[in-house]
C-alpha cells in the first residue's frame, strides 16, 4: 500500500497545506515536488505570510493530495485522497537549497520569478505518515520510521 501512496504523491504536483497557530487553522494551495523516496516534500512561500508564520511557530502540518481533478461527477465515489502528516523544516545550506529549488522548478517552471524573489523561502516537510482514502470507505494508514 505504501507504494500506491507514493505513486499518488509523485503523480500530482499541487496540494492543500494545513497549518495552525494557536487554535486558528489555515489552508493554502501549494505547488510541490518530492524526493526520490517520498520522505521529503519541497515547497516555496513568501516569508511575510500567515502560512510561514504558522510554520515557524508550529511545525506540525498536514497536506491533502487527491485525484478529484480528473474525476467526472459520476466517478467521485472513486476519488483517492492522500493525507500526509509531517513536520516543517528549514533547509540549511545554500547548495542544498539551490538543488531543491531546481527540483521544484523542473516540476513548476512557471514559478521561476517567484523562486528568484529574495523574499521567497524554500522549505521542506519531513513526512511522518500517510493515510489514503480510496473511494468512500477504504482507508489505509502507514507510519514512516
Amino acid at each position: 500500500m505504501l507504494e500506491v501512496m507514493k505513486h499518488l504523491l509523485r503523480s500530482k504536483d499541487t496540494c492543500v497545506l494545513a497549518t495552525v497557530s494557536g487554535n486558528e487553522p489555515h489552508c493554502s494551495l501549494m505547488s510541490y515536488a518530492v524526493d526520490e523516496d517520498c520522505r521529503e516534500i519541497y515547497m516555496m512561500t513568501f516569508r511575510n505570510t500567515r502560512k510561514y508564520e504558522n510554520l515557524a511557530s508550529n511545525p506540525a502540518v498536514s497536506l491533502l493530495v487527491d485525484t478529484r481533478e480528473g474525476d467526472s461527477p459520476k466517478e467521485r465515489g472513486q476519488t483517492k485522497a492522500l493525507t500526509v502528516s509531517g513536520q516543517f523544516e528549514r533547509i540549511e545550506g545554500e547548495e542544498r537549497k539551490n538543488r531543491i529549488k531546481d527540483r521544484l522548478l523542473e516540476r513548476h517552471p512557471h514559478l521561476k520569478a517567484f523562486a528568484e524573489n529574495p523574499d521567497t523561502e524554500v522549505f521542506l516537510i519531513k513526512v511522518k505518515s500517510f493515510q489514503l482514502l480510496d473511494g468512500l470507505t477504504d482507508a489505509s494508514f502507514v507510519t514512516l520510521d
